[in-house]
């Protein structure tokens, strides 16, 4: 398996947010570093869903810290409105890449895209691997298996 076979299974995640009260700026709409919030949401129901979150990532060995994210601000979202995150894996072979996209749940209106890069480091001295880790492929050939 390699990226390109990933990016054709275009294996994803969604969840749902209503913006809450506290998460308004000045202005009104959300604060722009929620949305960094958002995308945390979407990619921990991505992860859960081939097994291999936080928790399991500590277990195997590894942490995945993010080292690189990139927002684009389309329209601000408000108060009470309902959120659809998805989050998209597109690259892991050398490092974990996963897309994103923040939209209105009800009109579908785009408001907010991204992604996130990350590395496997180890738990123990923090080591960078220049490849990601067998167990990362192992269990996105697991859950693709499991779709046939």
């Amino acid at each position: 398996m390699n990226n390109k076979t990933l990016q054709q299974h275009a294996i994803a995640a969604e969840c749902f947010v209503e913006v809450p009260f506290f998460d308004l700026d000045p202005m009104h709409i959300v604060w722009h570093g929620n949305y960094v919030k958002y995308f945390e949401q979407a990619r921990c129901e991505l992860l859960r869903k081939i097994d291999y979150d936080y928790p399991q990532m500590k277990a195997s060995g590894f942490y995945w810290p993010i080292i690189d994210m990139r927002v684009k601000y389309i329209k601000p979202a408000n108060f009470g409105e309902k959120l659809l995150c998805i989050a998209t894996f597109k690259e892991f072979e050398n490092r974990l890449k996963i897309d994103y996209l923040i939209q209105n749940a009800q009109t579908g209106e785009k408001l907010c895209k991204g992604y996130t890069v990350q590395v496997a480091v180890t738990t123990t001295d923090f080591e960078m691997q220049l490849v990601s880790p067998k167990i990362l492929q192992q269990q996105l050939e697991s859950y693709i298996a499991d779709l046939s």
